[in-house]
């Protein structure tokens, strides 16, 4: 049957063809009717000849608008994808058919994505001469895909949050332009803050931007605070919007609706708004929107956070919230490079706590932590605008002052020691803080951060050196020193890796009998190629600060044990030899199972051994210390604290940790014979040891009136040069040798 035979769906109008009678063109009508698809029939001179209901539910132009007409003529507008038509028309022409996707508008302007499939209808097989198109809606399927397609484009491309939330607006909009989207974000403090709203007015966006979420904020501050779609459907009287509604009168919106974007964990993170200037609710289409752009939304934000704390956990202290040193080099090179330009000075001031350690092992942690964050509010306080800082590491912090001489360098150093030391509050406890600022100024002491940084840490450490909670300028003779120091440094490295430090032993002798031998101390001694002898003064610190120490710790002890092996095994009778720790051994958690090893290996035993550790030590409230101490008196171990008396002298400790002997410290022997107050401090440490039951040995013996005074008064052992220098091994085997049997 001709096609131009056919009864129109939508009924006779204009142009129409005549009525069909028989029960056949009648079902064929009404199949062609309810399909969801829009069929058209064109002649030989492409007009249209019928259209079923189907394309008017599609595109809302009834029957008689088109027949007579063109096709291109009522869906191809100036909007259709350029060239769409001369492709079409050339297809047809030389393959009969085509098949297309693309956008096109309906009577009102909404957009429709449509599959068309056109296949030439010939005429001599009974066709209409033209084509026959079948218009199929894609519009949910497409508009899912080509907004997803833009958006993943745009984080491929790492387009700015802002600019990506605006697409995904202007993309609905341009698919549903009755609608006017938003899109807000939720931050931290359930605050909005408005992302994109093209359609919006700046004014509106600032009046919304750090508005808080609540149960009567509007359609999208209620929705973020109840975490469900919000619809009004009339702006005008919902009580939602008493305190927006004047903002918006003049946008002509009357309806609004706001669902939550949601992240993974089912955080609101955002709003995502449709407004409308009907009073209406959203249909099928903005549904369909409103789920695809939910997710893309919920992407974007979410990876836009993500970079943003990876940005924050790279370049910022995850403590104190301050600048790390990574991102103040950075912002540095680019002030320094401003000063240049403007040939000003600067000042580059290095700040370190003083006895910040002490805080940790003393206050615990927390304290400390708590500790750093009041140092760096203080220092932020003290900033000028155009100033930097930054948390280097640890207890230090760096200050980069824009435009300061020298004078104003010094005040504001002053100025942040005398803020330090106001009193703050820590967990459980009111701390007083002090520190050490060293000072560099731009261009004269360097033209780089790094150098900088370099120059002023020299100082501080000046300060720190001479004399605590003060500041010192950077001058080229510290960094004479400080290459020095360095040059000390790696020559230390190599003769512990190279095995050439030695070790001497001093006599401890019983004072009722000063030639008879109690024990023996091992003391590292190094004999530099070029320089001579260097004193444990003066590399024993440099270990320390170097990360040294355990090393050679542990090298003492492997040292001391060998030595103490071949004495027995040559018959030698040395009770015990007395081995100093470094503190810093004591936090490694697996540093009392290596001096019982070392023991081992040697067939000794832990009474062979005097473990000398220092007060600091015992006050240490670190879990690897205590359990290292713990493990060692367990196995046996003798500790003796070394310099009593010149640190806490925490009696309470004394008395509830595994200490048998008290080394007393030389500063008061050498007073014996002319100081009163040395005489009665004295007598207390001895009065102490009796009655806890514990050994003194008393250090730095150089005379025979403290010989005597010590005798006197029941100090059971001594230590000095008046019984023997520290000697190497053969020279103590003489002394020995010339000695009675050692003491039990």
């Amino acid at each position: 049957m001709p096609a131009s035979d056919l009864p129109n769906a939508a009924g006779p109008g204009p142009g129409s063809p005549a009525t069909l009678t028989t029960l056949q063109e009648q079902a064929m009508r009404n199949a062609l009717d309810a399909s969801d698809n829009a069929i058209v029939m064109s002649n030989t001179d492409r007009r249209v000849v019928y259209v079923n209901a189907g394309f008017t539910r599609l595109f809302g132009y009834p029957a008689y608008e088109v027949l007579g007409k063109r096709l291109s003529e009522t869906l191809f507008d100036a909007r259709a994808e350029p060239g769409i038509l001369d492709y079409i028309r050339h297809t047809i022409e030389t393959e009969g058919k085509a098949r297309v996707e693309t956008l096109l508008y309906g009577k009102t302007g909404q957009p429709r994505w449509v599959s068309m499939v056109i296949n030439a209808s010939d005429a001599n097989v009974g066709g209409t001469g033209g084509t026959i198109t079948v218009l199929t809606d894609i519009t949910l399927t497409k508009m899912h895909e080509v907004l997803q397609k833009r958006v993943l484009e745009g984080m491929v491309n790492e387009l700015p949050l802002t600019e990506l939330m605006t697409l995904v607006c202007r993309e609905v909009e341009r698919i549903a332009p009755e609608v006017t989207a938003s899109i807000l974000a939720v931050d931290d403090a359930g605050c909005l803050r408005p992302l994109a709203a093209p359609g919006l007015s700046p004014e509106i966006c600032e009046k919304i931007n750090g508005v808080r979420m609540g149960p009567f904020t509007g359609s999208c501050g209620t929705a973020a605070f109840r975490g469900q779609p919000v619809l009004t459907t009339d702006i005008a009287t919902d009580p939602l919007w008493d305190n927006y509604r004047a903002l918006f009168a003049s946008t002509g919106f009357k309806a609004c609706w706001s669902s939550p974007i949601m992240d993974h964990r089912g955080k609101v993170i955002g709003t995502f708004a449709f407004y409308f200037r009907e009073n209406r609710e959203p249909d099928e289409l903005h549904r369909r929107l409103v789920d695809v752009g939910l997710h893309l939304c919920a992407l974007a934000i979410e990876r836009a956070t993500a970079a943003a704390r990876i940005h924050q956990l790279a370049f910022f202290d995850g403590l104190t919230g301050l600048p790390n040193r990574s991102m103040l080099r950075s912002s540095a090179g680019r002030a320094l490079e401003s000063l240049y330009q403007d040939k000003r000075p600067g000042a580059l001031l290095f700040i370190n706590l003083d006895r910040f350690k002490q805080v940790n092992d003393t206050l615990g942690h927390a304290a400390g932590d708590a500790l750093l964050c009041e140092v760096a509010t203080r220092l932020t306080q003290a900033l000028r605008a155009r100033d930097l800082i930054g948390r280097l590491s640890g207890d230090e912090f760096a200050l980069l002052l824009s435009e300061c001489a020298t004078g104003d360098a010094i005040h504001a150093a002053q100025r942040i020691l005398d803020d330090l030391a106001r009193p703050m509050r820590l967990p459980g406890h009111e701390y007083i803080a002090q520190a050490s600022v060293g000072i560099a100024m731009y261009p004269d002491d360097g033209t780089t951060i790094d150098t900088l940084l370099r120059h002023a840490d020299q100082a501080m450490n000046q300060a720190k050196s001479e004399q605590r909670h003060s500041l010192q300028l950077f001058s080229p003779e510290m960094n004479r020193r400080a290459q020095e120091r360095a040059r000390l440094e790696r020559d230390l490295r190599h003769a512990l890796a190279e095995r050439r430090l030695t070790l001497h032993y001093q006599p401890q002798v019983l004072s009722t009998s000063p030639r008879t031998l109690h024990g023996v101390e091992a003391l590292a001694r190094w004999n530099h190629p070029e320089r001579g002898a260097v004193p444990p003064s003066q590399f024993i610190p440099v270990a320390e600060e170097a990360g040294l120490i355990h090393e050679l710790t542990l090298w003492v002890l492997e040292e001391a044990c060998t030595q103490l092996a071949l004495w027995r095994a040559s018959g030698r009778d040395v009770r015990a030899v007395a081995v100093n720790l470094s503190g810093h051994s004591f936090h490694h958690p697996e540093f009392a199972q290596q001096i019982s090893d070392t023991l081992a290996r040697h067939q000794l035993h832990a009474g062979d051994l005097m473990l000398e550790i220092t007060e600091s030590v015992m006050m240490d409230a670190r879990a690897e210390t205590r359990a290292n101490i713990a493990a060692l008196h367990s196995k046996g171990f003798k500790l003796s604290l070394d310099d009593f008396g010149t640190g806490y002298s925490s009696l309470s400790y004394l008395h509830r940790l595994p200490i048998s002997e008290l080394k007393l410290d030389m500063a008061f022997v050498r007073d014996l014979t002319n100081s009163s107050t040395a005489r009665a401090l004295t007598v207390s440490v001895l009065s102490i040891a009796h009655s806890l039951e514990m050994v003194v040995v008393a250090e730095g013996v150089e005379t025979a009136g403290q010989q005597q005074w010590l005798q006197a008064h029941g100090c059971p052992v001594m230590q000095g040069f008046l019984f023997g220098h520290p000697m190497p091994p053969g020279e103590l085997e003489a002394w020995l040798d010339a000695a009675p049997r050692s003491g039990r």
